[in-house]
């Protein structure tokens, strides 16, 4: 996992009910970038590297990862997609791109959706839109259960709550087991455009829906 960018700035922002990490660098057009479940920020150093020269780039541990709290509160991407706006309008910006990995693609499809007038366009790599989008078994992968390890780790340096990652798991593995479930008519809402993109040996997500999402 990359370094952190020291050239960022960087705070906590207290958004419904939580303190949500983010970083934010460059100069340019706003894009915000958002990782995957069980990740955080850092993840996106590269990123940050070679967009910052033309963006002004927004990074964000999502609610309960990486450097950022959590409360009682059922995950939800409705939830997690309002921590974004909430940050966004804490740094006054109007409107953003935004690219998004796995759950951060997810997000993207959700802001696009919700809020289509802070959204321009939107990089979703590896998103799913059911449940049934996700390969069975995936936990069980040999490179998905060692992400799941080096994750864990991570969570132990970065966390305000350090020794709660098997908690963290267990709540956001009841929002995957449940959502995202939007319908064909839900995505047709989307005006923004959207790039649907995904590895060709990805562990998670099965081909056919990275199809059907397009």
């Amino acid at each position: 996992t990359p370094v952190p960018i020291t050239s960022a700035k960087t705070g906590h922002a207290e958004v419904n009910g939580i303190k949500l990490y983010y970083s934010i660098t460059g100069h340019g057009s706003p894009v915000v970038l958002l990782h995957g479940g069980l990740a955080n920020s850092d993840y996106w150093g590269n990123q940050v590297k070679a967009l910052s020269t033309k963006h002004t780039v927004i990074t964000l541990d999502s609610r309960g990862h990486g450097r950022s709290s959590r409360d009682a509160r059922p995950f939800g991407y409705d939830l997690m997609a309002d921590d974004v706006i909430a940050v966004l309008d804490k740094l006054k910006i109007e409107r953003a791109d935004v690219v998004g990995w796995s759950d951060g693609a997810i997000l993207g499809l959700d802001l696009a959706m919700r809020y289509p007038q802070r959204v321009g366009k939107v990089f979703a790599f590896a998103a799913n839109t059911q449940t049934s989008g996700v390969k069975e078994g995936v936990e069980k992968n040999p490179t998905f259960s060692a992400y799941i390890e080096r994750a864990g780790k991570e969570y132990a340096k970065l966390s305000p709550t350090p020794k709660e990652y098997d908690a963290f798991v267990e709540q956001i593995s009841h929002m995957w087991a449940s959502q995202p479930n939007w319908t064909t008519e839900d995505l047709a809402k989307i005006k923004s455009p959207v790039l649907i993109v995904d590895g060709d040996h990805d562990e998670a997500i099965k081909r056919e829906h990275t199809e059907y999402m397009a």
